[in-house]
């Protein structure tokens, strides 16, 4: 044993260690090319087939014709992407920003004070608030936009309660204020998760500074706290602002169909008018409008 260990090169420090040849340093790396390439492989194909090639095909429609019946008749043309300025498809968009903006800015005000409250909880009472905020994910979509239904109709239990107290009944649905209701309920968790990750990582000593060098609570928020919490504040709106804005199950049936949002004229486009072109060309400019809002996102928060 001790001709083994003097045998053993000594460290710089002048421990008797082990050597490690090169297959030792080696052995905690991956497998190299071949194995990333085993990993990658599942998700990779997946995106290709089922993401990549199904976008190229619709997107190679937008420059194509409709045909007299519907369909796609493979006469280049340029068209469908001066029916985008139409006045009345502009109006569509329009309206989309209008309630997705509306929609994302409601969740702000109410996510951001939820998020602060449950990153001050216990850890214990953290869980189960957490829990309850994604407790609507566990129930089909579907089934929530009909129970919304079911309590704004007339003869629900909204109007049933505000007409007890003398105040009712009134026709809560099929407008605009109920499908902001409907998204922003859908969409409130995917607001909050992302400003409680970012306000639990904070480092309390920081608060603590400013108020031990005299600033008030709002002006330690304001020049602390929210400016920290900047990248989780635009992820969040991200997270609403995008699903918002292409919805279009909530419009139809929490609007009636009265308001057309940009969703439902794709929707439209590709079931009932059978114009595929054109119907392309407006999932072509939805895909770079979430593009572009990407890259701000992406350009705000490394600026934040």
């Amino acid at each position: 044993m001790k001709a083994e260990t003097e045998a053993r090169p000594a460290s710089p420090s002048g421990d008797a260690r082990p050597a490690r040849g090169k297959r030792g340093r080696k052995a905690g790396r991956p497998g190299g090319p071949l194995a990333a390439v085993t990993f990658l492989a599942p998700g990779l194909t997946y995106l290709i087939v089922l993401l990549l090639v199904p976008l190229a095909l619709v997107f190679s429609y937008t420059v194509f014709q409709r045909g007299r019946f519907g369909g796609v008749v493979y006469e280049f043309t340029t068209e469908n992407f001066t029916r985008l300025f139409d006045p009345l498809y502009l109006d569509v968009v329009g309206s989309s920003l209008k309630i997705a903006g509306l929609t994302t800015l409601i969740a702000l005000l109410l996510g951001y004070p939820t998020a602060y409250l449950i990153a001050q909880l216990p850890q214990k009472w953290k869980t189960i608030a957490l829990i309850a905020i994604v407790l609507p994910f566990w129930t089909n979509f579907i089934i929530r936009v009909y129970a919304w239904i079911i309590l704004l109709s007339g003869p629900g239990l909204v109007n049933s309660g505000l007409k007890a107290l003398g105040l009712g009944p009134f026709e809560l649905l099929y407008n605009q204020g109920t499908i902001v209701t409907g998204l922003l309920y859908s969409y409130l968790p995917l607001m909050v998760l992302p400003l409680y990750a970012t306000i639990e990582k904070l480092d309390p000593q920081l608060r603590e500074a400013s108020a031990n060098l005299g600033a008030s609570a709002f002006t330690t928020f304001r020049k602390v706290t929210l400016p920290l919490t900047v990248p989780g504040v635009l992820t969040g709106c991200l997270f609403v602002f995008v699903p918002s804005f292409g919805n279009f199950v909530i419009p139809e049936m929490l609007g009636g169909g009265k308001t057309v949002m940009v969703g439902n004229l794709i929707r439209t486009e590709f079931l009932k008018a059978r114009d595929w072109p054109f119907g392309s060309t407006l999932a072509l400019a939805l895909v770079a409008v979430l593009i572009v809002l990407l890259v701000v996102q992406a350009w705000a928060a490394r600026r934040a």
